[in-house]
């Protein structure tokens, strides 16, 4: 059996790149592990249940169930933003050069 080297990644951008992914996709990741962070942190913050996420945001609790639990593949960036602007956060979009 040939033995399988580690790869550590510390960020978006290194995950990106062990993963044979574009700069765009490295941004994806950090963006939306930033919206979901947050989505987290406000949620266990004010003590919310799932469904009561799921009522304000007008969504499922399924699917705000998947967010909490960072299982976000098939949750999309819309209804991340959504989320977490139904928890009265807003979010900030900041441009910078890429380095």
């Amino acid at each position: 059996m040939k033995k399988v080297k580690p790869v550590v990644a510390r960020n978006a951008k290194e995950l990106a790149k062990a993963l044979g992914l574009t700069p765009a996709d490295a941004v994806e990741l950090e963006i939306r592990s930033a919206l979901n962070d947050k989505i987290v942190e406000v949620v266990n913050e004010r003590g919310l249940t799932h469904a009561q996420v799921a009522t304000l945001a007008h969504t499922s609790r399924t699917r705000v169930t998947a967010i909490l639990n960072r299982n976000t593949h098939d949750i999309s960036t819309d209804l991340m933003l959504r989320v977490l602007a139904s928890l009265g956060v807003q979010a900030k979009l900041q441009f910078k050069k890429a380095a």
